[in-house]
C-alpha cells in the first residue's frame, strides 16, 4: 500500500469565459474545433492552463488551444474537498506510472502519481504551498539562465497568489506575498490539537519558528499554507483558476492524447508546425507549440517527436531529427521516509474518517454547511532544516561525502548543490506533521486490537538528493508509458542522508511536549529499529516518492545537458517551448507547485513580449 493511498469518448470543447467558471458540461456543438490555432499547448495542467489562460489575456488577437488527455471534473468531491486529498491516487486521474526497480531500494518499484485530468497534478497534490529560500532561485540563474533568479520569480509566484493572511503569530509579515492572483492559498482553519503542540517540541530541539515563510527564507518550523479558497473552502487549482480568467480566444479539448509534435526541417533548426492526436487529427500550429506534459511526458513527447539522444531514438524506432542527449536526463525529486505514532486515546486523529462511518457524515456534513471540522483538513505543521540543526558537528562529515560524490558526478547541478549544503539559510529536511496514519506497514486491519486507534505521522524528504535518474521512451506507442528512473538512494551521500533524516524523526517525537501525545511508536518501532544497519534497513525498505518530479528538460546550457534555453525554447527549434516543471534546473528545497505556477506566469510573458515584438 503505497502514500497516502490509505486516505482513502468524446472530447469536451470547453470555452473559456472571462471571470466566469467554466461549465461543467458541455458538447461539441458549443464551438467546433479549428484546423489551426496561433498556440497550440500540449498539456492541461498546472503550468498548461496557467500560460494559455495568460497568453490570452496578453494576446487577445491571437488563438489559443489547450489539449488534455484527461477529463474536465469540477464537480469531483475527492478533488475539491480539501480532507479527501490523496483519494484520487491511483484512479482514473493518475497516470500512474511506475518506476523500473530500484537496485539500492531493495528492487522494489515506485509509483509517480501524476495529474490525468484538467489541472494536472494541481488537482490531484496534497495541496501544499510554499517556496524556497531566495538563494536558491538565484541559483537557477547562475546556472545559466539570466532572468530567472529570485527577483524574477518572486514576482511571477506573487502574480499567481491570492494569499490570505491569518495573521500572527502564524503569519507576521505584511508584505512580499501576492493577494490578487488566481491560486487561493490559506492556512489551515481546522488544525488537530495535538499539532498545536508541534512548535514546542522544535523549538526545544533548537528549531526557530518561521512565521514569514513566503518571502524568501523556509529554514525553521511554522503552520504553512494550502492551495484551498476561504470563500467556499475547496481545492484551488489550475483548471478552475485561469481557464475562467481568459478570453474567448481561449479553447480547451479534454480527452484528448496527443501522440507527437509535427516538426519540419528548416536548416540549421526545425519547426513546430503543430500536433497529431492519437486519433490521427492534425492540428496545425501557426505560432508556437507549447509543451507542458510535465516532467514524465514532455521528454516523452520530445523523444516521440524525433528530439532526444540517438541511442534512445534508435532503440524505439523514431527518426531523429534533432541531437538532443539532455531529453529526459536530470530527473530530480525529493526522496520520502516516515515514520507512525499511536496517539493517546484523547487525542483525535483523522483515522477516525477511515473507521467510523457516523462520524465521517458528520464531518462531512459540516464541510457542505460551510463550517470548519475534520474535512477541512489538508496539512498544517512543518519544519524545514539545514543540516547544522539536525546533525550538529556531525555536519562536517555528511558535507565531506556529498562533495566526494558530486566531485565523481562532475556537473552543474550537483555542484550547485553542493554549494548549497553548508548555507544555513537553505534548508536540507523537510519534516511534515500530518494528520492520521501514513506509511507502508499499512492502518491496523479490522479485526486487530489497534483498529480503531488514531494515529500521526511525521513525513519527512530529502531536499536536494545528488542522484539524478531519468526518463526515456521505450516504444513509438504514445500509448506506452516511457522508461522512469528516479534512481533513489544510489550514492552514499544519499543514502546517509535519508538515514540521518529518519533518526530525526524521532528526534522530534520524543522532544516533549509533543513526546506527550503518543503512546507507542507504530512505524517502524522502537524495539525494532536502533543501529545505524537497522535504520539503513528501514531507508532501503520504506524509502518512497514525495511526487516531486522535475528537470527531465532542464533549462541549462546544451553544453551542460540543457534541453530549453533561458527563453524555454528547445535546443535545435525555433518555435517549441516547454513551459512545465520539467524545465526546473536545480530541485529545491520546497513543494514544487508555487515555483511552477511562477515558471508558467513568467514564461506566458517571455511568449507574449516576443510576439509583440514581431507584430511591429
Amino acid at each position: 500500500m503505497t502514500f497516502l493511498r490509505l486516505v482513502t469518448t468524446a472530447s469536451l470543447l470547453l470555452q473559456a469565459a472571462f471571470c466566469s467558471p467554466l461549465p461543467a458540461e458541455t458538447s461539441n456543438a458549443d464551438k467546433k474545433l479549428k484546423q489551426s490555432y496561433d498556440f497550440i499547448v500540449v498539456g492541461g495542467g498546472t503550468a498548461g492552463n496557467t500560460v494559455a489562460a495568460r497568453l490570452s489575456q496578453q494576446l487577445p488577437d491571437s488563438s489559443v488551444l489547450v489539449i488534455e488527455a484527461g477529463p474536465y471534473a469540477p464537480n469531483e468531491d475527492r478533488i475539491n474537498i480539501p480532507g479527501f486529498k490523496g483519494s484520487t491516487l491511483g484512479t482514473k486521474y493518475d497516470w500512474n506510472f511506475t518506476s523500473i526497480p530500484q537496485e539500492a531500494l531493495n528492487n522494489r518499484v515506485i509509483t509517480q502519481s501524476r495529474g490525468k485530468v484538467l489541472g494536472g497534478t494541481s488537482a490531484i497534490n496534497l495541496l501544499i504551498w510554499d517556496r524556497a529560500t531566495e538563494p536558491e532561485y538565484d541559483g537557477w540563474e547562475e546556472v545559466g539562465n539570466p532572468g530567472w533568479g529570485w527577483d524574477t520569480m518572486i514576482k511571477a509566484m506573487n502574480k499567481a497568489e491570492n494569499f490570505t493572511n491569518p495573521g500572527p503569530p502564524i503569519y507576521t509579515e505584511n508584505t512580499g506575498y501576492g493577494v490578487a492572483g488566481p491560486i487561493n492559498a490559506v492556512v489551515n482553519r481546522y488544525i488537530p490539537e495535538h499539532q498545536e503542540l508541534w512548535r514546542p517540541a522544535l523549538e526545544n530541539l533548537g528549531v526557530e519558528w518561521n512565521s514569514e515563510w513566503l518571502g524568501g527564507d523556509m529554514v525553521g518550523a511554522a503552520y504553512h499554507s494550502s492551495t484551498i479558497d476561504p470563500s467556499n473552502w475547496t481545492r484551488s487549482y489550475s483548471a478552475v483558476e485561469y481557464p475562467p480568467r481568459a478570453g474567448s480566444n481561449l479553447q480547451v479539448m479534454t480527452d484528448t492524447q496527443v501522440a507527437k509534435i509535427n516538426l519540419k526541417k528548416k536548416d540549421p533548426k526545425v519547426v513546430a508546425t503543430g500536433v497529431t492526436l492519437l486519433n490521427g487529427d492534425i492540428i496545425t500550429a501557426n505560432n508556437e507549440v507549447i509543451l507542458s506534459g510535465g516532467t514524465i511526458q514532455s521528454p516523452q513527447l520530445l523523444e516521440l517527436s524525433g528530439i532526444g539522444s540517438t541511442d534512445t531514438l534508435k532503440a524505439a524506432s523514431v527518426k531523429q531529427l534533432v541531437d538532443l542527449p539532455g531529453v529526459g536526463e536530470n530527473l530530480q525529486d525529493h526522496p520520502r521516509i516516515q515514520a507512525s505514532y499511536q496517539l493517546k486515546d484523547n487525542y483525535s486523529s483523522f483515522d477516525r474518517l477511515k473507521y467510523d462511518q457516523e462520524y465521517a457524515a458528520e464531518q462531512l456534513a459540516l464541510w457542505r454547511a460551510g463550517e470548519s471540522g475534520a474535512y477541512d483538513y489538508a496539512a498544517s505543521a512543518y519544519s524545514y532544516n539545514n543540516w547544522s540543526s539536525i546533525l550538529g558537528s556531525e555536519e562536517a562529515s555528511l558535507v565531506n561525502t556529498a562533495k566526494q560524490v558530486a566531485a565523481e558526478m562532475n556537473n552543474v547541478v550537483d555542484d550547485k548543490k553542493v554549494e548549497w549544503l553548508s548555507d544555513p539559510k537553505i534548508s536540507q529536511a523537510e519534516f511534515i506533521l500530518s494528520d492520521g496514519y501514513t506509511g507502508s506497514k499499512g492502518y491496523p486491519a479490522q479485526g486487530t486490537p489497534l483498529y480503531g486507534e488514531g494515529f500521526t505521522t511525521i513525513i519527512a524528504g530529502l531536499m536536494h538528493q545528488l542522484a539524478r535518474g531519468s526518463v526515456h521512451i521505450k516504444s513509438s506507442d504514445a500509448t506506452v508509458h516511457p522508461t522512469y528512473d528516479p534512481n533513489f538512494a544510489s550514492n552514499e551521500y544519499d543514502l546517509r542522508a535519508l538515514v540521518e533524516t529518519a533518526k530525526y524523526i524521532r528526534r522530534i517525537a520524543q522532544s516533549a511536549p509533543f513526546s506527550q501525545v503518543w503512546v507507542s511508536e507504530y512505524e517502524p518501532g522502537l524495539d525494532v529499529v536502533q543501529t545505524d544497519a537497522e535504520w539503513e534497513a528501514y531507508v532501503r525498505n520504506n524509502t518512497n516518492t514525495f511526487y516531486h518530479p522535475v528537470g527531465t528538460c532542464a533549462m541549462l546550457p546544451r553544453e551542460d545537458g540543457g534541453v530549453v534555453d533561458s527563453s524555454l525554447m528547445v535546443y535545435g527549434t525555433t518555435n517549441l517551448r516547454v513551459v512545465d516543471a520539467s524545465v526546473i534546473p536545480v530541485l529545491l528545497a520546497a513543494h514544487p507547485q508555487t515555483g511552477i505556477y511562477g515558471i508558467a506566469e513568467r514564461a506566458a510573458e517571455i511568449i507574449s513580449t516576443s510576439w509583440k515584438a514581431v507584430a511591429r
